[in-house]
């Protein structure tokens, strides 16, 4: 029998997911002039997000469930 660990919610402060963020986006080109388009999710690849990060805001009602 597998016993399940659920993430604690303490696990990652708001501070270190913004820290996340801010090392992220150096990655991220940012056009000079840009509008705005829809773009399928198939053609959204090779962002990674830690997974602390994504336990934190899977974890806030706004945007987890």
């Amino acid at each position: 029998m597998s016993k399940s660990i659920a993430p604690r919610e303490s696990e990652m402060s708001l501070a270190e997911l913004r820290g996340d963020c801010a090392r992220m986006a150096p990655h991220w080109v940012v056009p000079e002039r840009s509008t705005a388009k829809r773009v399928e999710p198939s053609r959204i690849h090779g962002v990674t997000v830690p997974p602390a990060s994504a336990r934190l805001v899977d974890a806030m009602p706004d945007y987890g469930d």
